[in-house]
């Protein structure tokens, strides 16, 4: 059932970031808890002790030009609301995800004006504020410690404790949340939205999402939490957990940019999300890329047939959806591999997607935390040291190789990747004009380079153009007789190639092959030129009058 007509009455006035300026941003996600102190401490931090290691709002405030400088223009911050304060028998809620009062803040992270502090500096800096929530559930323990008779996963009720439902607000009586199960099937979706998620040693009741009363109270907190910080984008975790008639009202209520996290290698039942989201985490493509990049020997069909089916079943093709390599439920990818050039590959890849690039906070460092909680770790024990850093530097030049590529005008928001077919299977080539990227899994121990081909055909560059890899500053020129263009790279590197015309005179990317500038090309006149000039000048005007007269 719809409830659009009964909501009308109360829409919020939404705020100036629109979906198409979110497509143009770069998102840094960070959690909180682990990202930066309020004092600069460096408390140790072991991610599998599952506590609370004193990440705070203003930690990430002083730290804003850290991300800032690697050109992400935009933050993702983790839930913001009160959480189990409670230890669990999977620990403390430092990661966000265990609600327990929607209308409180986290204190852990700080207080009202702190967090209302972060917003102003963020927005100060021309940045965008994304929050991310969750309405599928609240969180609750067992209201008596008897332990179960089966394992976590029985949907038995008579074998479950009763949970300690007034512990949680607003919603603090059993009849607000759906009747108790526990999901035992994924792929079924009456389960999934009606289930609970978690297990008899820590409940998360599962939101009567259909009950009036909650549907109001739901869009009232949204647009509130959106109004009173500032919030320009919502992340929307578990969204695939409550039915999609949900959404679309409340996406209204939030005003703002709403991403859904939709966990599926499924590009159909992921696509369904898109109807009723502003956009999605593009799962079905990670799925996809982490296979490829996670090792040497798997192709890129997998890869392209996945992106070319999202391209035509998504709302918005791939245009709204987040693309990433990692996150706080994925194994970061030094997990799987240690191949430098495969990581660097698959880094590069958001850069060059049709949708919005998001980095997971100590991807930059070389973070090789595995399955959660192994990928919270702390980013203070690195002191946020920029230099000597190779993925740093790596994804700063793919952040300004992309604003370049939009400031550029030739369509690189609005028009989607294409792939031009290569020989080798390990080669791959996107085109996402002006950019064009050149990537691979031969991995940094093949002996080969890897080569790519783009022939003129493709219309991508003109005869004798000068291009540049923005990654090693490298330049090539365009066959002046055929239009083809071959690159190749050593050690199963990547390249992202960028037309040198693009460069600006001065900026911080491959300065040495940019165009002058007006200014330097007049500065770069010698006095005597413009002497000569005018004396020349002085004569035609004599010899053009005389001839008049």
């Amino acid at each position: 059932m719809r409830h659009s007509a009964l909501f009308a009455a109360a829409l919020p006035v939404a705020f100036a970031a629109s979906v198409a300026d979110w497509r143009a941003r770069s998102i840094y996600q960070i959690v909180t808890d682990r990202f930066a102190t309020t004092n600069h401490s460096v408390a140790t931090c072991d991610p599998q002790a599952l506590k609370y290691c004193g990440g705070t709002w203003q930690g990430i405030a002083k730290h804003l030009d850290y991300i800032q400088n690697m050109g992400f223009d935009a933050i993702l911050i983790s839930p913001v609301v009160a959480n189990l304060e409670e230890e669990t028998t999977h620990g403390y809620a430092y990661h966000g995800y265990w609600t327990q009062d929607l209308n409180a803040l986290n204190s852990h992270f700080g207080s009202a004006n702190d967090l209302k502090a972060l917003s102003k500096s963020v927005h100060d800096r021309d940045m965008y504020l994304m929050v991310d929530v969750l309405v599928n559930h609240l969180a609750a323990v067992p209201s008596t410690p008897s332990p179960p008779k089966h394992n976590a996963t029985t949907a038995d009720k008579a074998d479950t404790p009763d949970f300690d439902f007034e512990s949680m607000s607003p919603l603090s009586s059993k009849g607000a949340f759906h009747p108790h199960c526990f999901i035992t099937d994924h792929t079924n979706q009456t389960q999934v939205e009606q289930c609970w998620l978690g297990d008899v040693h820590l409940g998360l009741p599962d939101i009567d999402t259909e009950n009036m009363t909650n549907f109001r109270m739901l869009n009232s907190w949204i647009t509130d939490l959106v109004e009173d910080y500032k919030i320009d984008g919502l992340r929307i975790s578990s969204a695939r957990y409550i039915r999609k008639s949900f959404w679309q009202d409340f996406k209204t209520a939030a005003g703002v940019f709403c991403l859904g996290e939709v966990s599926s290698d499924n590009v159909t039942y992921t696509s369904d999300y898109t109807q009723v989201l502003d956009g999605v985490l593009d799962y079905p493509t990670w799925f996809a890329l982490s296979e490829v990049f996670s090792g040497t020997t798997a192709n890129f069909s997998k890869l392209i047939d996945t992106v070319t089916r999202s391209q035509e079943n998504y709302q918005t093709g791939l245009m709204t959806s987040g693309s990433f390599v990692e996150s706080e439920s994925q194994p970061r990818l030094p997990s799987l591999t240690q191949d430098a050039s495969l990581i660097k590959n698959a880094v590069t890849w958001p850069f060059l997607h049709d949708g919005i690039p998001i980095l997971y906070y100590g991807q930059e460092q070389g973070f090789s935390g595995g399955v959660a909680p192994g990928n919270h770790e702390a980013l203070w024990p690195t002191q946020y040291k920029t230099y000597h850093k190779p993925l740093m530097e790596h994804i700063s030049a793919l952040n300004a190789a992309r604003g370049l590529a939009i400031k550029a005008g030739e369509g690189f928001l609005t028009s989607p990747m294409k792939f031009i077919p290569q020989e080798y299977e390990n080669a791959l080539v996107v085109s996402k004009r002006p950019l064009l990227g050149l990537l691979t899994n031969a991995g940094n121990v093949s002996m080969a380079p890897t080569t790519w081909t783009i022939p003129a055909r493709q219309k991508l560059f003109l005869k004798g153009e000068s291009l540049v890899d923005v990654l090693t500053c490298m330049t090539y020129e365009v066959d002046p007789v055929t239009g083809d263009l071959t690159v190749q790279s050593a050690y199963g590197l990547p390249v992202v190639i960028l037309p040198t015309r693009l460069l600006e005179a001065g900026g911080t990317l491959c300065p040495a092959s940019a165009p002058p500038s007006d200014d330097s090309r007049m500065a770069s006149i010698e006095p005597w030129h413009i002497f000569t000039s005018i004396i020349l000048l002085f004569f035609h005007l004599i010899c053009t009058f005389g001839s008049i007269l």
